[in-house]
Parts: C-alpha cells; sequence; structure tokens
C-alpha cells in the first residue's frame, strides 16, 4: 500500500522552495484599445547577474497588452547621456534604461531610470541591492514601476498567483498546490499528495493559503503558512468544509459547510474560533465571497430554483439576488475596488466568464469555456482554469475583454488558480 505524501515545503522566503516539475508557458493574444510605446534598452552589463533583466521587463510590458514594446537594439547605462529626440522620432514615448553590477557580498546592484522623449524628462528610478535568487523578482518590480507611472494603475508582474496542478499516473493521480510568479515562472510546490486539492485562497497579506483536501477522505479546509511551513486545520466540521474566502482585513474566513443538513455559509475567525452560520435557508446556500469594504457577502443558492449569487449583509438579513440571466450562475468573485463582479454563467450549454458593473448592472462576456475565476490585485485582469483540447490550463483576460493570455504546462493539468495580492 502505498503511503501517502503531504510535505508542505515552503521555507522562510516565498522565492525559495521545491521547484515544480514542469514550468508554465505564456501565450498571448490582443492588445489594449490604446497601446503605450515603450523603447526598452538592455541593462549595461547585465549578463553578470543569472537573469537578464530587461529581459523580463519587456516580456511583463507586452504580455499586459497595454504597451507597444520597442527594442532599443542596445545597451544603456542609467548614467549614460541620451538622445531622447532621437528615440522619440523613433515612436516612443517613454524609454528605460539601467545597469547592473555585482558588489562585493555576492549580490547585484540595480538600477533602472524611465524617461519620457516627450517631455525630456525623467519619470522614475530605482536602484536596489538584491541577492541572485531575487534577480527575478528585480525585473518584476522594475515592470511594475513603469506600468504604474504610465498608467496610473499599480502593476501586478511582482505579484505571486497559485493554483493546483494534477499529474496523471498509472491507476491514480498526485495532487500539487504550486506558487509562482505571476508570469507562471518560479514555481514551487507549498503541498503535495495523492487525494485532491482545491479551492485555495490567499490571505490578504500574501503570507497564508487556505485550501482544501481530501486527504482523510473528507473535505477538511487548511491554512498553509507560507513564510514559517506551518500548516493548520481551519475547519474539520461533521460532513464538508468548503469554500475558504478570506475576509479583506485577514481576520475572518467564510466556509461553506454542510454540518446542519443542507450546505450553508459559516464566518470563522482565522484561528478556527468563533464559528457562526450566516445563511438560514432551506437550500443549498455556497462559495461565499467578502465585498471589497467586508460588509457584504456574496455567495451561490439554488433557492430560486436553479443555481443563481445572491448578496447579503455580513451581519445577516434578508439577501438580495444580484443574478438573473443564464440558467446557472456560480463562482462570484468580486474586484479588489468592490465594483466589479466576476463569474461563471451557463449559456446555451457553454459555462462563461462574465462580469458585471455593479453600479449599472451591465454584463460583458469575457470567455467561453472558464471556470473559477480570480481577480488580479488591480482589477485590471482575471484568470480563470479553461479546458481545451482536453487538457485543463489557465487563462488570463483583461477586464475590458481585450488582451487575453494563455497559462499551459506539458506536464499534467492545473485548475483551480487564485491570484496572490500586492505584497508590501
Amino acid at each position: 500500500m502505498k503511503k501517502k505524501l503531504h510535505s508542505l515545503l515552503f521555507s522562510a522566503t516565498l522565492l525559495m522552495g521545491v521547484a515544480a516539475h514542469a514550468q508554465v508557458r505564456v501565450e498571448i493574444a490582443g492588445v489594449s484599445g490604446t497601446q503605450i510605446p515603450v523603447a526598452v534598452a538592455a541593462f549595461a552589463d547585465e549578463s553578470v547577474a543569472p537573469d537578464q533583466i530587461s529581459s523580463i521587463i519587456r516580456a511583463d510590458l507586452e504580455r499586459s497588452g497595454v504597451f507597444k514594446v520597442i527594442d532599443a537594439r542596445q545597451a544603456i547605462s542609467d548614467s549614460a547621456s541620451v538622445d531622447l529626440g532621437a528615440f522619440k522620432a523613433s515612436g516612443a514615448d517613454a524609454l528605460v534604461v539601467g545597469s547592473v553590477s555585482r558588489m562585493p557580498d555576492g549580490r547585484f546592484q540595480v538600477r533602472y531610470k524611465l524617461m519620457d522623449t516627450v517631455k525630456q524628462t525623467q519619470l522614475s528610478q530605482l536602484s536596489d541591492a538584491v541577492g541572485a535568487r531575487n534577480t527575478r523578482l528585480e525585473g518584476h518590480r522594475i515592470a511594475d514601476d513603469i506600468y504604474e507611472k504610465l498608467t496610473g494603475v499599480r502593476g501586478i508582474f511582482s505579484t505571486r498567483i497559485s493554483y493546483v496542478k494534477v499529474n496523471p499516473g498509472r491507476g491514480n493521480h498526485s495532487y500539487e498546490l504550486v506558487v509562482a510568479d505571476a508570469d507562471g515562472e518560479n514555481e514551487q510546490i507549498a503541498a503535495y499528495g495523492r487525494e485532491s486539492i482545491f479551492s485555495p485562497s490567499w490571505s490578504p497579506d500574501g503570507t497564508k493559503v487556505a485550501y482544501v483536501s481530501l486527504e482523510k477522505q473528507k473535505p477538511i479546509v487548511y491554512v498553509q503558512n507560507l513564510v514559517t511551513g506551518q500548516r493548520q486545520i481551519l475547519s474539520n466540521e461533521k460532513g464538508n468544509n468548503s469554500a475558504p474566502a478570506w475576509s479583506p482585513d485577514g481576520t475572518r474566513l467564510l466556509l461553506s459547510l454542510s454540518k446542519t443538513g443542507n450546505t450553508q455559509i459559516f464566518i470563522v475567525n482565522v484561528d478556527g474560533s468563533g464559528l457562526r452560520r450566516l445563511t438560514n435557508g432551506a437550500d443549498i446556500d455556497t462559495e461565499g465571497q467578502f465585498s471589497g469594504d467586508g460588509q457584504t457577502v456574496y455567495f451561490v443558492s439554488n433557492r430560486s430554483g436553479g443555481a443563481q449569487i445572491y448578496k447579503m449583509s455580513v451581519n445577516g438579513g434578508q439577501p438580495t439576488r444580484v443574478t438573473f440571466n443564464g440558467r446557472e450562475n456560480i463562482s462570484p468573485r468580486i474586484s479588489p475596488d468592490g465594483k466589479t463582479l466576476a463569474w461563471i454563467s451557463q449559456r446555451d450549454g457553454v459555462y462563461c466568464l462574465y462580469a458585471m458593473d455593479l453600479a449599472s448592472g451591465q454584463e460583458q462576456r469575457l470567455a467561453e469555456g472558464a471556470t473559477e475565476p480570480s481577480f488580479s490585485p488591480n482589477g485590471k485582469y482575471i484568470m480563470y482554469a479553461n479546458k481545451g483540447g482536453g487538457r485543463a490550463s489557465l487563462a488570463v483576460v483583461s477586464v475590458d475583454g481585450r488582451v487575453k493570455q494563455r497559462l499551459s504546462t506539458q506536464a499534467g493539468n492545473i485548475k483551480e488558480p487564485s491570484w496572490g495580492p500586492f505584497m508590501k
């Protein structure tokens, strides 16, 4: 009899861990309505570092769909005198330059500048000393700075994502809860087992992931601390324990529990204390999600005869129906600013990703064959699971539907995505 494996392998930083077996490949399709032309030069002496930082920056900006990236075709140091007019004449509105040098202690000094070629001014600059394993992260941070300075919106390139990877085997599968960079690189295994793992959910501070595991032959909710490596059982009530979702302040979670018979929404403190039932219907209520301000809970209920999305006060009260179109509406997710609802709707026999402006009620269809949506922390993108060609993969779409990405791997299926928060 094969012994079950369950290894919680995170070390003291989020950038250390056990590498997963295969990295994720990103395919990009579509661009935003108006792209910002940016020239990115190779950083002076960047070959001394483990990662080519300028290449990471270019890939991030291109993946966003917001920028038209122009290759400067030369290495330009942040200390060099640059003819900005020449770059403006080539069609670039901004120029990225920088340098990398090895420090005596083995770290790398990374410097960068962002120049406005139209106004002939400097928009931003950074100078950081980073270890060898953090040079990729530094490239993402610079790309974040460029995104924010040129769009006014915080960048999400240095954030992390989690997902479940299902590895096929003879007679059985293995399941990995994986954490990776937002571009799918730098995969690390947070948990591993022979039984299903699903519904990962990030804490607001990015240090923990709650998830459900069947390792004890029933659904139990665990909280994994990604910094200390410690794991705790959050909920092991009678029946099913599922669908963990954090409050915006990180002090409580919503759970879907069947301890009373039919599945209902409960609230519990992060240490497992103070369990309180929120919904009290005779029907199934599940998949609870907090609003951005933590005062409203969105959830799925069949109280109208089919699965639809409702909302109610976190303090209780009468629920209000939110969705009316489509045979089945499930998996509600609220954007960080609380203005947009993303969910999965079954229409004409197809499960599609929709987004709704909550103020106007206007809906937009974003993708077909979608499940399990998750907003980026800046609210501009939605990651979801997609099954095409018999293999489960992840995809990303901008909230306006213009930019689409597909993340796939050569080995196994990847599903159950959850986009992590901004890291402080």
